[in-house]
This record gives structure tokens, C-alpha cells and sequence, in this order.
């Protein structure tokens, strides 16, 4: 069977599903992310990675329950599948396999 490919945003939102355990849905994750790589998304793209990576069958989603902060509408929880975690293991063991090929150089700064 062939390995999974995932891009770099899905990686992200893959890992940001894993570190949060039960606290993942589309806003946390998407926190999670912006905070840790200072990037500029939104929450309609995180909800579109999640609908594809759950296709692909990386992540689970349950329907919490209805709270009143909410107006009654009910969050969307996702969790990582072994198979998520699977993609996550390669896709980390080959950019560690890459980046250990890198030649022990020291860049000089340029002079001012």
C-alpha cells in the first residue's frame, strides 16, 4: 500500500488534532496553529482540512453536546486515527532523515 501524502497546512492541523487530545475542533486547532507559527489563516480553511483529512481517514469526528455559549449549536470534536498518526511518524521521519543530511557548514555573516 502506498504511503499517504499530505501537504504542509494538513500536517499542521494533524498535529494540532494530536497535542489536543479532547479539546480539538476547528477553533482550537486553528488557535493552536497561529500560535505556534504565527500564520494567518482562518477558520473556513481549518474546517475544509478537516472534512479531507477525515475522508482520508486520519481523523475522527464526534458531535459534542449543546451549550447555551453557543446558542444551542453543538461543536464538532476531532481525534486522531492510528492512520493519522501513521502519516504523521513518516512524514517526521523523513524530514528528520533530510535534515540530518545536511552539511555541517557555518555561514559567515555578511559585513555591513
Amino acid at each position: 500500500m502506498a504511503r499517504e501524502q499530505i501537504g504542509e497546512l494538513e500536517e499542521l492541523v494533524l498535529l494540532a488534532v494530536g497535542s489536543l487530545l479532547d479539546n480539538a475542533y476547528a477553533v482550537t486547532v486553528l488557535q493552536t496553529i497561529v500560535e505556534n507559527t504565527d500564520r494567518r489563516l482562518d477558520v473556513t480553511s481549518i474546517h475544509s482540512v478537516l472534512r479531507r483529512l477525515e475522508r482520508k481517514g486520519l481523523v475522527n469526528s464526534e458531535m459534542g453536546g449543546a451549550t447555551a455559549v453557543r446558542g444551542g449549536r453543538r461543536k464538532k470534536y476531532f481525534s486522531l486515527t492510528r492512520a493519522g498518526r501513521n502519516v504523521l511518524d513518516d512524514t517526521m521521519a523523513v524530514r528528520a532523515r533530510l535534515y540530518n543530511q545536511l552539511p555541517k557548514l557555518t555561514f559567515a555573516l555578511p559585513k555591513l
